[in-house]
């Protein structure tokens, strides 16, 4: 069940989004979340495609674990807790300003449960082929 190869497939699948996302946001700027992006101005657009190259760059961190997912611990646990402190700042805007879109609500989902749950499998995949 918490094979090697199965947890690179799903490192896989659910790269897409912080890459997908990040790629959006980088190219649309405000504008893919925000058909009125004008309101928010450039201050808004540029922090926009700020953290949208961030999360891309998150997004291929963890894709460049895939190859070698049981000796990248390190890597993996420090993009997963990049990602979880992404989730715990979704979390404050939560229960600051309101319940966002459902897509925001699915991300803090995966950002503060599916991510640390996958750490842990690195961990037991890890922890099968330490030679030792």
């Amino acid at each position: 069940m918490f094979s090697r190869r199965r947890l690179q497939i799903v490192i896989a699948v659910l790269g897409l989004i912080p890459v997908v996302t990040g790629l959006v946001g980088v190219i649309y700027g405000a504008g893919y979340i925000d058909a009125d992006h004008a309101a928010g101005g450039a201050d808004l657009d540029t922090q926009i495609r700020f953290f949208s190259a961030i999360f891309l760059g998150l997004g291929l961190i963890f894709y460049s674990t895939i190859p070698t997912i049981e000796r990248d611990g390190g890597r993996f646990r420090l993009a997963a807790a990049l990602t979880v402190m992404g989730g715990l700042g979704r979390l404050v805007s939560l229960s600051v300003v309101g319940l966002p879109a459902a897509g925001y609500v699915v991300g803090i989902v995966m950002e503060l449960i599916v991510v640390p749950l996958l750490v842990i499998w690195q961990a037991v995949v890890a922890r099968r082929t330490d030679p030792l």
